[in-house]
């Protein structure tokens, strides 16, 4: 069996993470022009290394929960049977037990050389402009992938959509592409496709199945809908 899982903004608010876009239009009190553009970064650098510094410390304060440790148990049996997608750019997966995860929008904990191209792991503020640990120049931005640039590993998640016998979307809005199309895809090679959501998603009426509620309540519940039969 080959499944393939797409998490969004919605698994990690239940640990506390702020969703990418609150009520108000804002994300965490700022538009998101000013924080997640080439063009705010070119204008103001040094603001947006601050509010994605602000972002990397509060990891600290938010942990897994039963959903992201279900997907993690889930890695555990399907091994390579199972390829996790996250538009997420915390690290709850992973301290969820997941250990192969693609960040497809990047990582709070990496940082991006615009020097050299390097990305390093990084758990320090940015906002001072420390040197790349790979060539040395003072241009390390955030590993995060902003509006106008291209989401990253798309060719691998196409050819794991294309093969895949389940998609299941966890938490997303269905609003944002190229994610929002993930599933279209998916069913047009054939995959079977759930929806598990807090609410009805933009693109609910593209899935075979859809379930909502809390994901640290669906999910677990999935998740030994796929392990029962296999005995675990």
């Amino acid at each position: 069996m080959n499944i393939v899982v797409l998490t969004g903004a919605g698994i990690s608010a239940e640990s506390g993470v702020p969703t990418f876009r609150d009520a108000d239009g804002l994300w965490a009190g700022h538009r998101i022009e000013d924080v997640a553009t080439p063009e705010a970064y070119e204008a103001t650098p040094t603001a947006v290394q601050h509010f994605y510094d602000e972002r990397r410390r509060a990891l600290a304060d938010v942990t897994p929960n039963p959903a992201h440790v279900a997907l993690g148990r889930l890695e555990e049996v399907l091994g390579e049977g199972l390829f996790l997608v996250t538009q997420n750019i915390d690290d709850l997966h992973e301290r969820g037990g997941s250990q192969q995860v693609a960040h497809m929008h990047g990582e709070l904990l990496s940082a991006l050389c615009r020097s050299c191209g390097g990305r390093s792991h990084w758990t320090d503020d940015l906002y001072d402009f420390p040197p790349c640990p790979r060539c040395g120049m003072p241009e390390l931005r955030p590993d995060v992938v902003w509006f106008g640039e291209v989401p990253y590993g798309m060719d691998v998640i196409q050819g794991r959509l294309m093969r895949a016998d389940l998609f299941v979307s966890i938490g997303t809005s269905g609003a944002v592409y190229p994610a929002a199309g993930f599933v279209q895809m998916a069913a047009a090679c054939g995959a079977r496709t759930l929806e598990l959501n807090l609410e009805p998603s933009e693109g609910t009426d593209f899935f075979a199945e859809a379930r909502h509620g809390r994901a640290s309540e669906l999910v677990p519940a999935w998740v030994d809908e796929v392990l029962h039969p296999l005995g675990f």
